[in-house]
């Protein structure tokens, strides 16, 4: 695929994926204070995605950007299994397997368990049981400190030797990790050694948000939490 092409869409992607955010009510703009105790003029809530329609929307996403990172080199589209940390994880696995599906390719679908079960069929694990040799991707949702998937991969690792070849996030807030110059993405990537890829970055977000309209026929992020935004992003971005 030629670079245009690539560029084109995925900022197709991101700009429906923004709109979606929009309509499920996930993607807001005011004050906020994150886990991280920094004040955000924005925030993407995983919680608003919250029936049938609106999950299988979600995974129909994640399953797009997970094509487009293989048609891109970016991603080993040679998996086995979609493993989503518990508990936001869960539906993004179930609903991306369910959407690869869709697209011709049969996956299983994953996820752990808060504590192992010691009675029925046990385990710390639900859905495609890991074995050697498996190839796995991970979803999750905004990743703030990677701190699920510190907490997952241990447990995924002492259950069998698997590679783990990607993790597919919703959106990339492009924010400096607590204590250090880079995002906690690249920390994650290079920690692990597998590509961590986005649906959309809050980079590209901010761009849609300013060329959809809302009822009134104005833009969906006014000027002043534009530059709210863009202030935030030139003290904490990456």
């Amino acid at each position: 695929m030629a670079a245009g092409v690539k560029t084109d869409s995925r900022n197709i992607l991101s700009k429906d994926f923004t709109r979606f955010l929009l309509e499920c009510s996930a993607l807001s703009f005011g004050d906020f204070t994150l886990k991280s105790g920094r004040k955000s003029p924005y925030f993407i809530n995983a919680g608003s995605f919250n029936d049938g329609s609106t999950v299988s929307r979600l995974g129909s996403f994640y399953a797009q950007a997970i094509r487009l990172a293989i048609e891109e080199g970016l991603l080993n589209g040679d998996f086995d299994t979609v493993f989503g940390p518990a508990y936001k994880g869960i539906p993004l696995a179930v609903s991306t397997a369910i959407a690869l599906a869709a697209h011709g390719q049969r996956v299983g679908y994953t996820f752990d368990r808060k504590e192992a079960k010691d009675h029925g069929d046990g385990g710390l694990f639900v859905g495609t049981q890991l074995t050697d040799g498996m190839k796995v991707l991970l979803v999750d949702d905004v990743m703030t400190a990677g701190t699920a998937v510190r907490t997952v991969i241990p447990k995924i690792q002492s259950a069998a030797h698997v590679t783990i070849c990607g993790l597919i996030l919703s959106v990339d807030r492009m924010e400096k990790a607590i204590g250090s110059d880079r995002s906690a993405l690249d920390l994650i990537s290079q920690e692990f050694g597998f590509p961590v890829i986005p649906i959309a970055t809050i980079q590209q977000v901010l761009t849609a948000a300013r060329t959809l309209k809302n009822d009134s026929g104005n833009p969906v992020l006014d000027d002043l939490h534009y530059s709210q935004a863009l202030a935030y992003l030139e003290k904490y971005g990456a």
